[in-house]
């Protein structure tokens, strides 16, 4: 081999060692910035519509509760209904003895008789007068007492009948009827006793159930909150309605919605809160006086609500911050200021504006200065990774 190829061959081994020295160079400054910049995920802030709803206590009331009452004297013969069930307007409950009222009735007859009677020979005697007092047969002043006599026998026999009518009414009160449509409760007499001796005796109660009322009260300051909140424009009003769902003791949803039907107008001085009630259809029965139940009241929408991950923010003693991702790519921290949860989300109130790039990985690890790349991820895969990880 001659001394030109040999030192060919050296220049050859030469540049290719120098080229494999410079891409392993370039691969190792690549992974070095890679390495430096790691891959973080970030939600891309940006307003979003939601609802201003509270939870609050409940507590159901019957539509109508009317107390049954005795209103003549006597004793319970007989109790016409089954316990909790289901009566008509007019429908007799119980029966009472009539026995001494239908004798007071046939005592207003016989009164009411006799004043007639006592009638005809008043207007009678006056008759024979009236054909006598021209002549001067009867003087002036015993045709004025015959006059008086008929006037006063009219009253009698007015006086008689309003005492029949009175008596024809104490009979019809043997049948102590409901004054309402509802569900008759159990009863509070019994057969023999005796009711109405010296004031109307509660025999029962009977309440309409359906639909039903839910009373319940929101603090004076949320309500003026709130109402300071529609007149700046911060929320939006749903045209005065509010959507009212109940949740159940069990936690489970009532399937039929209510509405506001009623809200005070003074806040309560003793409890500082608001009384408000709610009407519910409820047809099956299923809700029932005296339970306390949860209502949820969508009272107002955020037109302009930002929403993070709850799992993006960090609280401490002093302050509630997140990471953000500025234009270098760079991590740093910001202060907010939340307001309630909406699902797994929090809603900021201050702090963040649309377009800003919240951390949502590992936040707690993160550290402020670091240069990283930044990946957009939405809500959804936030909340499904959350998921899985939790699982």
């Amino acid at each position: 081999m001659s001394l030109f190829q040999l030192r060919s061959i050296l220049i050859f081994v030469s540049l290719f060692l120098q080229l494999g020295l410079a891409a392993c160079s370039k691969q190792e400054s690549a992974a070095a910035t890679q390495i430096g910049a790691p891959e973080v995920d970030v939600i891309q802030v940006q307003y979003a519509e939601i609802p201003r709803d509270v939870e609050l206590p409940g507590r159901v009331e019957a539509y109508r509760i009317a107390e049954v009452r005795a209103r003549v004297t006597g004793i319970v013969s007989k109790r016409l209904y089954q316990e909790g069930q289901a009566v008509k307007s007019g429908m007799p409950l119980f029966a009472l003895n009539p026995e001494q009222l239908l004798a007071t009735k046939l005592e207003s007859d016989a009164e009411l008789a006799k004043t007639e009677a006592n009638l005809v020979n008043a207007n009678d005697k006056l008759a024979r007068y009236e054909a006598l007092v021209g002549d001067q047969s009867v003087s002036q002043r015993d045709y004025g007492a015959a006059k008086a006599e008929v006037q006063l026998a009219k009253a009698e026999v007015a006086s008689a009948q309003a005492k029949l009518n009175r008596a024809k009414l104490d009979v019809g009160y043997a049948n102590v009827v409901s004054p309402i449509d509802g569900v008759a409760r159990r009863a509070l007499v019994t057969e023999g006793a005796l009711v109405g001796k010296d004031e109307a005796t509660h025999m029962t109660t009977v309440e309409q159930i359906n639909p039903v009322y839910v009373n319940f009260a929101q603090s004076s300051s949320e309500v003026f909150v709130l109402r300071k909140s529609l007149r700046g424009g911060q929320l939006k009003s749903n045209d005065g309605q509010f959507k009212i769902e109940l949740l159940l003791p069990d936690g489970s949803l009532y399937p039929n919605a209510g509405k506001l039907s009623f809200s005070d107008v003074s806040v309560n001085q003793t409890t500082d809160s608001v009384v408000m009630r709610a009407i519910f259809d409820n047809p099956q029965q299923e809700l029932m006086p005296g339970a306390y139940v949860r209502l949820r009241i969508r009272q107002a929408t955020n037109p302009n609500a930002i929403l993070i991950p709850r799992d993006a923010l960090m609280r401490d003693q002093f302050s509630t911050r997140v990471w953000v991702v500025n234009s270098k790519q760079i991590i740093e921290s910001r202060e907010v200021q939340t307001g309630s949860l909406s699902g797994k989300q929090w809603v900021v109130e201050q702090g963040l504006q649309p377009g800003d790039q919240v951390v949502v990985t590992n936040a707690a690890t993160q550290t402020a200065g670091t240069k990283v790349t930044p990946k957009v991820v939405t809500m959804t895969d936030t909340s499904e990774k959350t998921t899985k990880a939790a699982s």
